[in-house]
């Protein structure tokens, strides 16, 4: 556990009320997951507390959002832990941008495990947010975990219709399957030492063909609110998943039995102006209670990555206060 001097990063801040620390651990399939750990100055150590993990959105790094949920959340007493999905940022895991989402899912049970394990935490009271497609993790998580004892999830992107459907179910099955055995060919170029293709992802540059949602994520992943390339990266590569890979999310089915989480509790947060609502209102119909589905007021889907002015903190507060004992 190193402490981290949090003046070198531009995309979240972190008060002087609380220590930010670099830690890794070893999922269950051996490889290294990276984190931050945020500490409150003010708890003592030889007391056991109530911790929060959280995942970063589809393509991001924990430094883009998840650092944001992570360090408020820790001002406001909870030890909280950001991650860097496998394959992503920090954490192990080749080639880089790969989809795999049981490995996504498994990283936040294995954050489980190192939290759970510290003697100042509470393992029954153990919490998760999921920040946009890490929101569809917690919840394949969650299912096969009760050790998280309550669920969050912000601007919510089930990762699997997103990919079968596209948004509003937009995407036909023949552009389905056009996409399916492009990445299908692609695996042939690959095996045979070819170079490796992106696919979604953001945008590098805005033109006037530009679509609105693409400007949406162009503004913060493009540009100085949110940019951020990990050592070892290339920018041009950054938010991007891997062609042959991304056709893993097709057979990922997160809101399957979603009701089985219960009696723990899932909250889902969305802007009332966000594209991606439609995941959050899809998931909050098939759980079972406790359940709530909040909107905040004139908020899109980007805004709730990193405006702390929108993101309702003091209802994540009262959501994990209430559950975490």
């Amino acid at each position: 556990m190193i402490e981290i001097n949090t003046k070198d990063y531009t995309t979240f801040k972190v008060s002087d009320n609380v220590t930010m620390y670099a830690v890794t651990f070893k999922n269950l399939y051996k490889m290294d997951v990276s984190g931050h750990l945020f500490i409150p100055n003010s708890l003592d150590r030889n007391t056991k507390y109530a911790a929060i993990i959280i995942g970063h959105p589809m393509g991001a790094v924990k430094e883009q959002s998840a650092d944001v949920y992570a360090s408020n959340m820790a001002d406001r007493g909870f030890i909280t832990l950001a991650i860097d999905l496998s394959f992503w940022g920090e954490s192990e895991g080749e080639p880089r941008n790969a989809v795999l989402p049981d490995v996504y899912a498994e990283d936040f049970s294995a954050a489980v495990d190192f939290m759970g394990t510290r003697p100042y935490i509470d393992r029954d009271n153990i919490g998760v947010i999921g920040v946009c497609g890490s929101g569809s993790f917690v919840i394949s998580a969650a299912k096969i975990d009760p050790r998280m004892k309550a669920i969050a999830t912000v601007s919510m992107y089930d990762m699997g219709s997103a990919n079968r459907n596209a948004l509003n179910h937009s995407l036909t099955l023949e552009q389905r399957k056009q996409i399916i055995a492009d990445a299908a060919e692609q695996r042939y170029v690959e095996f045979n030492g070819g170079e490796v293709k992106y696919t979604g992802g953001t945008d590098l540059k805005l033109d006037e063909k530009t679509h609105p949602i693409q400007r949406e994520f162009f503004d913060f992943y493009r540009t100085s609110r949110g940019e951020y390339t990990p050592k070892g990266s290339s920018k041009e590569t950054t938010t991007k998943p891997t062609l042959s890979s991304n056709v893993k999310f097709m057979n990922f089915y997160p809101f399957d039995d979603i009701e089985t989480i219960s009696p723990r509790p899932l909250l889902f947060i969305t802007g009332d102006r966000a594209h991606s609502k439609e995941f959050s209102e899809d998931a909050y119909k098939r759980a079972a209670e406790p359940k709530e589905l909040y909107y905040v007021k004139n908020a899109g889907h980007v805004d709730l990555y990193d405006k702390t002015d929108l993101i309702p903190f003091n209802k994540l507060e009262n959501f994990f206060k209430k559950y975490l004992k």
